[in-house]
């Protein structure tokens, strides 16, 4: 008796080998997948404060820190004291930071007419040219930054996204290192807490 060379077995296999390659080659797959198990609840953020008094580096004030915006303005976080900053430190070829993009812009869209939060999505690689496209490709509303000054201690590890939140006294009470589903009803409320 001759065996198949196309069975269902075998079909199956080369099935699931394309697709192990292609998560393993392409950032907006491996996003796709985080995206999908963020909706189902996976890599959420913390809803609360996750820096005690002794890591907060921001000491008393705002710390320093310029943004820079694609058309060269430059901003100084710390003229927005008394407003909650939301920085989420992100880069294009990041499939954790692909991922979690779309909740950011729908953060961003919440609370773009609160004028007591700013978001900004700052750009680890500096490259308007990379990041500009990225966002109008994918229809985001969000504002696009770069770093125009030298980075304030214990703002960004060693891994992207990382996020990071300022309250309105100019301490930084959460930073989030990894993917997350900002969307999640308990984070909303809590960034809403601290916005009053």
């Amino acid at each position: 008796m001759k065996k198949k060379l196309f069975n269902k077995s075998a079909i199956t296999n080369v099935i699931i080998g394309a697709l192990m390659v292609t998560l393993i080659v392409s950032p907006q797959a491996k996003a796709l997948v985080i995206e999908g198990a963020m909706k189902i609840g996976f890599f959420q953020p913390p809803t609360g404060s996750t820096i005690n008094e002794k890591e907060n580096t921001a000491g008393n004030g705002t710390p320093y820190l310029l943004l820079k915006s694609p058309d060269g303005k430059t901003l100084n976080i710390q003229d927005l004291k008394g407003k909650v900053i939301f920085i989420n430190f992100w880069a294009t070829w990041c499939p954790p930071c692909i991922a979690e993009m779309p909740s950011i812009n729908t953060l961003y869209k919440r609370f773009k007419n609160n004028p007591n939060i700013v978001i900004f999505p700052v750009d680890v690689d500096n490259n308007f040219t990379k990041s500009v496209p990225f966002m109008k490709k994918n229809a985001y509303a969000l504002p696009v930054y770069n770093v125009a000054s030298q980075m304030p201690d214990g703002f960004l590890g060693n891994a992207i996204p990382t996020t990071v939140i300022i309250d309105k006294t100019g301490k930084m009470v959460l930073r989030h290192e990894g993917g997350a589903d900002y969307t999640n009803k308990e984070f909303v409320a809590y960034l809403e807490g601290i916005c009053r």
